[in-house]
């Protein structure tokens, strides 16, 4: 990297090592940008909190943790070689597979040499004068980079409720989002699981037959809809590979990230017979394709909306025999859509199981955790083990715990107080030189397609700096505040993800209200980057190390 300026401060960090571009975050999108980084000739060093890579898939390794994305979209796509040589087993892979994937990569692609495990970032600051951030990591090591990339994903710091008596507890407690890498032992078992959300729709299931007694403790029904996996067949492989450009061309492109394709047709342009022989096609379908492949209406139309809840309430009932237990399972307070429904494989029929019980929050709270289990409204249940499947801090969560300072010495903590303020969900005013693909404003589809659109960004935005001799960016806080401006009102006429939603914060007690995905979707994305190039980075303020002398004298 360019020889930085010497800071007017004493250094204190004298065994601190030089590198252009520091990632944090070894999940999909970090090791993307590592890849972007290094073949662009930049000196890059990747930190990670954990042993391996992954990120999500590397800490989520619960029972029936698996993609609701199909397999090969979700995967990399940069490289035709790559895709075709790695052979996916099922259309939504399992944690075991995915992981296996991602060191695949690591190795295929060279870049193990370029992460250093157990570093969890404990602090960034930047320097003014130097225009380098200056990142300390949990195992002692200290870096001083040009850029900052902070790639540590909107699902990476688990959140437990306030339960009085949680530490307590003297059986086993496990939340999905940090299980251990040693298989859990249920067998025999008296299990609570805390929790319904995509998570615990998949845990679920996944044990209800090895546990003596399972109870499920519910906040908040879901509208869950098949997952529909199934192997995938040598014809399926066979036509994977000989489609991969068009397919690349549909990824690459599509609003969702997503190969389903729209529908040509709003709810009421057909007859009720029609539309309910549709919905019948659309529960039998993969995944999100009942979001982007149903009615091209159905979540801006209420009474389209209506119906498809109607058609999938008559579902649940079909399925589950104790018709208490059914309407229990059946949301009230939500549309399909207002929240992220989950995809699940034999959740309802779990509920069928004599040994399976499910228990309403909203009926019978929690009052506390004893040393043997749980306390309710309705008495105490003993426990062996208890599951917490409650969620995560989305969105900001990590970037709030990293320590980030930037211009003035100012928390990120503090610029964020009334929620995140970006441009492109990937930099925000007053903290040059520091981006965070993946973030807050960040995917509203299927995650590495939109999160790879901002890593691309950020890599062609670096080597625009470098060839045009540039050192330091900085949003300007009018296009800051442009795009929040934009997240925020839009996100009251987003068709989906209501304010009940954690996508709004909703889970987290006390953190501000705000909508924390890109609300105008990722063609806005592409519009304004496109707008950036245009203008010739016009959004930001660019410098080099010479502007910086000549304002100290």
């Amino acid at each position: 990297m360019t020889t930085p300026e010497p800071s007017t401060e004493p250094s204190t960090e004298p065994s601190a090592r030089d590198v252009d571009v520091l990632v944090t975050g070894a999940g999909i999108t970090g090791l993307y940008q590592l890849y972007r980084a290094r073949e662009a000739g930049f000196s890059v060093q990747l930190l990670e909190a954990g042993d391996g890579v992954g990120g999500t898939w590397y800490w989520n390794r619960y029972p029936g943790a698996r993609f609701d994305s199909e397999s090969y979209t979700y995967g990399y796509i940069f490289s035709k070689e790559l895709f075709e040589e790695w052979e996916w087993q099922e259309h939504f892979a399992e944690q075991p597979e995915i992981e296996q994937y991602l060191n695949h990569v690591v190795d295929r692609f060279d870049l193990r040499r370029h992460i250093r495990f157990g570093a969890r970032v404990s602090s960034a600051v930047y320097d003014e004068g130097s225009g380098t951030w200056s990142v300390a990591a949990s195992d002692g090591t200290r870096f001083r980079a040009r850029y900052f990339v902070a790639a540590t994903g909107v699902l990476s710091v688990p959140y437990y409720p306030e339960v009085p008596g949680r530490e307590d507890f003297r059986g086993e407690s496990y939340h999905t989002g940090l299980w251990p890498a040693e298989p859990v032992d249920f067998a025999g078992k008296r299990v609570a699981v805390i929790g319904t959300g995509s998570s615990g729709v998949q845990v679920i299931p996944t044990i209800a037959d090895e546990v003596a007694s399972l109870t499920v403790y519910q906040r908040t029904a879901n509208w869950c809809t098949p997952l529909n996996n199934a192997p995938i067949t040598p014809d399926e492989q066979a036509e994977l590979r000989a489609n991969f450009e068009a397919m690349c061309e549909i990824l690459d492109t599509s609003p969702s990230g997503f190969l389903h394709l729209a529908h040509d047709r709003a709810a009421f342009d057909d007859s009720r017979e029609e539309r309910w022989s549709f919905f019948e096609k659309m529960w039998g379908s993969p995944g999100f394709s009942k979001l982007t492949s149903n009615y091209s209406d159905l979540l801006m139309d209420e009474a389209a909306n209506a119906e498809w809840c109607e058609f999938v309430s008559e579902k649940i009932r079909g399925i589950i025999e104790d018709p208490e237990t059914a309407e229990k399972l059946i949301p009230s307070d939500h549309r399909f859509g207002e929240k992220r429904p989950p995809f699940v494989t034999g959740y309802f029929e779990a509920f069928n199981n004599p040994h399976v019980e499910l228990v309403d929050l909203r009926q019978t709270p929690i009052l506390r955790m004893t040393e043997d289990g749980i306390e309710t409204s309705e008495g105490v249940r003993e426990f062996d083990i208890v599951v917490w499947a409650t969620g995560f801090d989305f969105g900001t969560g990590a970037l709030a715990r990293m320590g980030i300072r930037g211009r003035d010495g100012v928390a990120l903590v503090d610029h964020w107080a009334d929620g995140p303020r970006t441009f492109l969900g990937v930099q925000t005013a007053g903290f040059p030189n520091f981006f965070f693909p993946g973030g807050p404003h960040a995917a509203a589809g299927n995650n590495p397609r939109y999160n790879g659109d901002q890593v691309d960004f950020i890599t062609d935005t670096l080597v625009y700096l470098r060839s045009n001799g540039f050192e330091t960016i900085e949003v300007t806080s009018s296009a800051e505040d442009t795009w929040t401006d934009m997240i925020d009102r839009w996100a009251t006429r987003a068709p989906s993800f209501g304010e009940s939603s954690y996508y709004f914060g909703s889970n987290i007690p006390g953190k501000p209200r705000k909508y924390l995905l890109n609300s105008a979707g990722r063609p806005k994305l592409f519009a304004e980057i496109a707008r950036v190039a245009e203008t010739d980075y016009q959004a930001f303020t660019l410098s080099r190390s010479s502007d910086r002398r000549s304002a100290e004298v």
